[in-house]
């Protein structure tokens, strides 16, 4: 065993005994909380925020009204997120109340699992309707009473910021402005405000009835897409 020598050079003029530190005295860095996620074991609170959406169909003459409660998660840190928990969709029409049922207990059943929940949203709107769908104000088609509800839901979340909202940009919105007052302008007929010409097709992209010849083009006059690029 080798040790090892220490010469002192100087004269000792006094000594004392240093003592090691307690594992109790032993400084550590705080530790952030864990990060919460959302998983099916979080507890539900007390108090949860709401969105309610109204939805009238030509479908029926009783509105459906849509609440979705938000739970916060990580509130009051960096991290502090909201995401949707649960739903309820209530209506006087007792025609649907079976299948409305079993479709809010799966919904809220999906987004208590947590992880990306914004497929549901896409999948309720892929939903057509063999009867056939229906036109909202401003032109809007809808496929489905059950597409609407999807359409809901999409809404809600871009609301809490759990999906991107896909804007136009000015310059783009201005080009569309213009030509639809050119559409209007050649035909002599104006448009209610936030209406599309009554003679523009259906666009396979917003869903919207906004689609017009343009230039040769088809151009749809809400979304921008065109057949021509």
């Amino acid at each position: 065993m080798s040790t090892n020598t220490v010469t002192i050079e100087k004269k000792i003029t006094g000594y004392s005994i240093q003592k090691e530190k307690a594992e109790t005295e032993v400084q550590t860095e705080p530790t952030e909380p864990a990060i919460e996620h959302m998983h099916e074991n979080v507890g539900r609170p007390e108090i949860l925020l709401g969105s309610t959406y109204k939805i009238k169909t030509p479908l029926s003459d009783h509105a459906l009204y849509i609440t979705i409660n938000d739970i916060i998660l990580n509130p009051d840190t960096n991290h502090e997120v909201r995401r949707p928990f649960e739903i309820f969709i209530n209506s006087k029409n007792m025609d649907h109340f079976q299948w409305v049922v079993a479709l809010t207990r799966v919904i809220s059943a999906v987004f208590r699992k947590g992880g990306d929940v914004t497929f549901l949203a896409e999948e309720l709107m892929a939903v057509f309707d063999p009867k056939g769908g229906y036109f909202k104000s401003g032109g809007r088609f809808m496929p489905s009473l059950v597409a609407e509800i999807g359409d809901a839901i999409q809404t809600h979340m871009k609301t809490i910021g759990l999906v991107k909202t896909e804007e136009l940009s000015g310059i783009q919105k201005q080009i569309l402005a213009e030509k639809h007052a050119e559409y209007e302008a050649e035909r002599g007929k104006k448009s209610v405000e936030g209406e599309f010409p009554e003679s523009a097709q259906l666009c396979m992209k917003c869903y919207t009835k906004a689609m017009i010849l343009m230039d040769g083009c088809m151009t749809c006059l809400s979304c921008g897409s065109s057949k021509c690029g």
